[in-house]
């Protein structure tokens, strides 16, 4: 059985990937949403920016604004 792959694409300010910060892969989107409102402020401190939601490497949704902390 194949299942859903979510996860998530973190951005700093100038667009570029944030490699120190991996995103955990998930099997549902709430599971994903949620890990990213329990992680924002980390991800931010890390010098994330943006986060984008990916499913099976494709963007689901609006990018999300990771205000700084």
């Amino acid at each position: 059985m194949i299942r859903p792959c979510w996860e998530w694409a973190l951005e700093d300010a100038v667009g570029a990937a944030v490699p120190s910060v991996p995103s955990p892969v998930f099997t549902a989107q709430y599971d994903a949403e949620q890990w990213l409102g329990e992680h924002w402020r980390e991800l931010a401190a890390a010098g994330a920016a943006s986060a984008h939601l990916l499913h099976d490497g494709t963007q689901a949704a609006p990018s999300v604004a990771l205000p700084a902390v």
